[in-house]
């Protein structure tokens, strides 16, 4: 199948445009803003590829997890009026950034794996024993905080003690935030292996509505901010020394880490067929998880977008 030329970037006629890796937001109206989620792929805390339908997966699949654990904790959703588009309530982002992991894994500097292979057996403030193979399940799961670096800006990981201690979160909203990653993460699990998949890890980022009320907001549970392994074939691939399957974009990770890329300097090349099959794994993971028929929105994107965003009503 010949793929569409990504969608990159848009210019609305909105106010405070803000570029973060991925998205594109702007103020709407009273309280809300406005996302749009672009092809744009990160990895190593910096852009590495465009894939195209990709951000119509984010935008798609997280409004689906929006809906699927918003019993557990609010979120930031008003609606959907383009599959790139997300209006949302505006948030006050927490600097921390929550990342729950029920195996050990991972290629880059805050990875478990990575820290752990190195010799470290205290990680973010939690104790590991000796003996612990690449990718196998840990008895619980676990919360492994990380500082929001700014776009462009290496994530710093932080003991989970250091989180309160050193002012970056309040108790109180801190306990209510592990409370509900740990919650949330356990609804993805049951989801994710109804589609025969495993959930490995996941990022969350939490904020502030304007009454100082916790809730969800940017991304859940997609192939960007989650890793997600095939269950069928998971021991087997284990068994022979082999990474799981995965079906998230830590294969591009693996690529770039095969050519000895750890984030500085030129981005290597990788193969077009690379990007072709990034873009056929972020389907298939929005098909499995949601069991709906992936429903390709038209290219190019930006006039697509214009249009929907023109026709709706800014808030007063």
């Amino acid at each position: 199948m010949t793929l569409p030329e990504p969608f990159d970037s848009i210019e609305l006629p909105l106010h405070d445009r803000r570029l973060g890796k991925v998205r594109v937001s702007y103020a709407f109206g009273s309280g809300q803003r406005l996302f749009v989620t672009t092809d744009r792929l990160s990895a190593f805390d910096r852009i590495i590829a465009r894939v195209p339908y990709k951000g119509q997966v984010l935008n798609q699949l997280a409004a689906w997890w929006f809906e699927q654990t918003a019993d557990i904790v609010p979120n930031h959703v008003v609606s959907l009026p383009d599959p790139n588009v997300l209006v949302a309530r505006e948030a006050a982002p927490l600097s921390v950034e929550v990342v729950v992991r029920g195996h050990i894994s991972g290629v880059t500097d805050t990875a478990l794996w990575t820290q752990y292979a190195a010799g470290a057996r205290n990680i973010y403030g939690h104790e590991f024993p000796d003996g612990l193979a690449k990718n196998t399940a840990l008895p619980e799961p676990i919360i492994t905080p990380t500082t929001k670096g700014d776009f462009g800006e290496h994530d710093v990981p932080l003991d989970i003690q250091d989180v309160v201690a050193e002012g970056h979160v309040d108790r109180d909203v801190w306990d209510q935030v592990g409370t509900a990653a740990l919650a949330v993460f356990e609804r993805g699990r049951e989801r994710a292996a109804a589609g025969g998949l495993i959930l490995a890890d996941t990022k969350y980022e939490f904020g502030l509505d304007a009454a100082g009320a916790v809730m969800l907001i940017d991304e859940v549970h997609t192939p960007d901010s989650s890793r997600y392994w095939v269950a069928e074939t998971y021991e087997e691939q284990l068994a022979a020394g082999l990474e799981p399957q995965s079906l998230d974009k830590e294969v591009v990770r693996r690529a770039l880490a095969d050519v000895g890329y750890t984030g500085e300097g030129d981005v290597p090349e990788l193969p077009a067929e690379v990007w072709e099959q990034t873009s056929a794994r972020y389907i298939e993971t929005y098909e499995r998880l949601t069991g709906l028929a992936f429903e390709r929105a038209t290219y190019p994107a930006e006039q697509r977008i214009i249009d929907a965003v023109s026709a709706l009503e800014i808030p007063a």
